[in-house]
């Protein structure tokens, strides 16, 4: 006979007793309720429910530390701790201390007038019954910035600037004597030069630069750049130094490399592009059974020495910035558009990865050397995806060209493109069925006038073409990350950064399994990498085409994590890559000019780089690739702005594109301008925040707003300055 269960009984004190000594026995240790409910021998539903609601009024009282829905462990923490403050402009403060827990809420009046990104000691504060947790700070330890972009508002003896996204407790002022001939409304830059203390509230500045008029292009561009404290101008220190640079090829610098002058090369790159850092050549080898395909990449670290001054530059911006209308280069001109890039019919020198592979893109041999090419063709993407169309291969299906008929291909260079594509597909198929993640990305692009006015706004879809170049580039990137990480058990690997991606997030993982099954579908929350992504995948294949495909696609993304740079390689997650690191794009990323002086160093016999010295330099390039993306988002929302102003008042078909406690994104189907429909302009219900289902529901007529949904909308407010559209819901 079993066990008869429901025979123990315990009291809410013996409960918490029971809970006390387990967690503090076991200080460091995570618990889940399984462990927990196993550990305690609470083998009935009303045990396993009073274990439940006593270990949330622990967490409450700061006893237990709630980890996640269902685990808890001791909470160890002092009533002071370190953090950043993060400032909202509702007012709605909060503490992210450095451990990575929950964030807390900080009231204003206990802010010390801290700003976004402050580094700041904090005290928490007795909790009041049936109040939320809340901390004071006491100290800031370090400021995120000293310069703050805004309009001036010139008045009779100061100046204030005014920041357009409500940073700043209060507005800084100016003395009139430090506006260097600022005007009322214009841009400026403003470097502060008193902090708020016990006797002023304020903060005094002095302007550093006048941008000028606001609402003209460069302005508003430079704005963005300065607000994210990317620099606009290029020292003229560092123009000089590379103005110096020559140019020429001598016979000193082919000494040692090998020759690829005579070899079909070409470069791949959008139609507007101008710095082109990679190309591709082709050939048969080994009496025509094997194909010999070059991924060649600008020898930059051959111009660019370590610890010069143009070296120091490029390390302090560590990445080129992408704005709508304009590139800000990691590298002076002349090296990034000119010497360095491959330009067709010029001599040029390359750090390239040969490859040797059979009609299968298996690689049978591969080797790293410098090399000189000479790109027989410069092409757009367009001009690629024409030719493989017109040869036969469809879009999407992943199906190369049929066999040639008995003239040939059609179109320049088409042979040659054509194996390219193939193979690409091939190694493009492998990836995949080896558990890679599969997402398809849409870029949202703009058409600019002469002035700077967008004219058009669409979403860029990746296409053969560009996905050719795209599994090439992985190939090379992944080799010779595994080149220096795959080492034999019991050897050490040298240092090198490597491009990291991790697991998804679990929580994030749970929520996106129990989400689908309402459509329909299974996946996979559990399990292996491979299981996982494969689970993904399928996903992802099976939402395909039906309405609820862009819902899916959002919420998996939501759950995936941001890939960084780091000399600990724990291997690339949506990849499916043990080994990956950035080699191929040295012109405009300073991780793979790091990369391609290691390689150069280890090939030469040189020892292990000092792996702490790269790890930081590692945590800079992921930190400005940040700051590089969501000053390109701020562009984006800007041209947004634009592009809608003379559009109020319009209706438009629309889907919600998020979800929010205070509003809804909407991205209009015609244009994909994205704007939001306020809380307040919700009026007809008293709505809940649903997280886990990505919707808004009604309290009374239960009426719902789902992620995804189609709505139909009418433009009420385009405030250039704050980069916001308002809309408003039409029934």
């Amino acid at each position: 006979m079993g066990k008869k269960k429901g025979g123990k009984r315990m009291s809410k004190k013996q409960m918490t007793e029971a809970l006390q000594t387990l967690f503090g026995e076991n200080p460091n240790e995570t618990y889940n309720f399984k462990y927990i409910f196993k550990a305690l021998k609470l083998d009935t539903h009303p045990l396993k429910m009073l274990a439940i609601d006593t270990m949330e009024e622990m967490a409450w009282d700061d006893y237990l530390t709630k980890v996640s829905d269902n685990s808890y462990r001791l909470n160890t923490k002092t009533q002071v701790q370190e953090g950043r403050f993060r400032r909202k402009p509702n007012g709605k403060n909060s503490f992210v201390p450095d451990d990575g827990s929950l964030p807390i809420f900080v009231a204003e009046r206990n802010s010390m007038s801290a700003l976004d990104g402050d580094r700041v000691q904090v005290t928490f504060m007795a909790r009041r019954q049936r109040h939320i947790k809340e901390a004071i700070v006491t100290a800031i330890l370090e400021r995120a910035r000293d310069t703050f972009v805004g309009r001036l508002r010139v008045e009779k003896d100061f100046a204030l600037l005014i920041t357009p996204d409500n940073i700043l407790a209060h507005d800084i002022i100016i003395p009139k004597k430090k506006l260097k001939g600022g005007k009322n409304d214009e841009k400026a830059v403003v470097k502060v030069i008193q902090w708020p203390d016990a006797n002023h509230r304020n903060m005094i500045g002095e302007v550093v630069d006048v941008l000028g008029k606001q609402g003209e292009n460069d302005v508003e561009m430079h704005a963005i750049l300065a607000q994210y404290g990317l620099p606009y101008k290029y020292p003229k220190a560092v123009e000089d130094a590379a103005n110096k640079i020559s140019a020429d090829i001598t016979e000193d610098d082919i000494a040692g490399r090998e020759d690829f002058r005579n070899v079909f090369t070409c470069t791949i790159d959008p139609h507007d592009a101008k710095d082109f850092d990679d190309a591709l050549s082709v050939r048969r080898t080994d009496n025509g059974r094997l194909w010999e395909v070059g991924v060649h990449i600008a020898d930059v670290s051959h111009y660019v020495t370590e610890g010069s001054v143009i070296d120091k530059e490029a390390l302090k911006r560590a990445t080129s910035v992408y704005l709508v209308d304009r590139t800000i280069p990691m590298l002076p001109e002349r090296l990034c558009n000119f010497i360095c890039s491959l330009r067709p019919d010029e001599d040029k020198l390359a750090y390239s990865v040969i490859f040797e592979m059979d009609d299968e893109a298996d690689i049978k041999r591969w080797r790293l050397v410098h090399t000189v090419i000479r790109s027989d063709r410069r092409f757009a993407y367009e001009e690629v995806q024409e030719t493989l169309e017109r040869n036969g291969v469809k879009d999407g299906t992943g199906q190369p060209a049929p066999p040639a008929g008995p003239e040939g291909y059609s179109g320049e260079y088409a042979a040659e493109l054509i194996t390219l594509d193939r193979l690409a597909k091939k190694l493009r198929e492998a990836r995949f069925k080896n558990g890679a993640v599969k997402f398809d990305r849409e870029e949202l692009r703009f058409d600019i006038d002469d002035k700077g006015k967008p004219t058009r706004c669409y979403f860029k879809k990746s296409k053969d073409a560009n996905k050719l170049i795209e599994e090439f580039m992985l190939l090379a990137n992944r080799t010779v990350a595994e080149s220096i990480g795959k080492v034999k058990k019991g050897t050490k690997a040298k240092t090198l950064p490597y491009r990291i991606h991790d697991m998804p997030d679990p929580t994030k993982l749970e929520n996106l399994r129990t989400f689908v099954i309402k459509f329909g579908y299974k996946m996979k929350s559990t399990g292996t990498k491979g299981a996982i992504s494969r689970s993904l995948n399928t996903l992802m294949n099976e939402c395909a085409g039906k309405k609820e495909q862009k819902l899916i696609e959002t919420v998996a993304l939501r759950a995936m994590m941001k890939a960084k740079y780091s000399v600990h390689n724990i291997g690339h997650y949506g990849l499916a890559f043990d080994y990956y690191t950035h080699f191929t794009s040295p012109i405009r990323r300073y991780p793979d000019t790091m990369v391609h002086r290691l390689l150069t160093k280890y090939q030469q016999g040189g020892r292990s780089a000092n792996k702490q010295h790269y790890e930081e330099l590692c945590e800079h390039s992921s930190d400005m690739e940040l700051v590089a993306q969501n000053a390109e988002r701020d562009s984006i929302k800007y041209k947004m702005v634009e592009f809608m102003a003379d559009k109020v008042g319009e209706v438009y078909d629309a889907h919600i594109s998020g979800i929010q406690s205070y509003g809804i994104y909407c991205e209009i189907d015609e244009n994909h301008c994205e704007g939001m429909v306020p809380m307040r302009d919700l009026d007809d219900d008293y709505y809940d925040f649903d997280e886990k289902n990505y919707c808004l529901v009604g309290r009374r007529h239960h009426h719902q707003y789902q992620l995804g949904d189609a709505v139909r909308i009418r433009v009420a407010k385009a405030n250039i300055e704050k980069k916001q559209l308002d809309f408003t819901i039409e029934s």
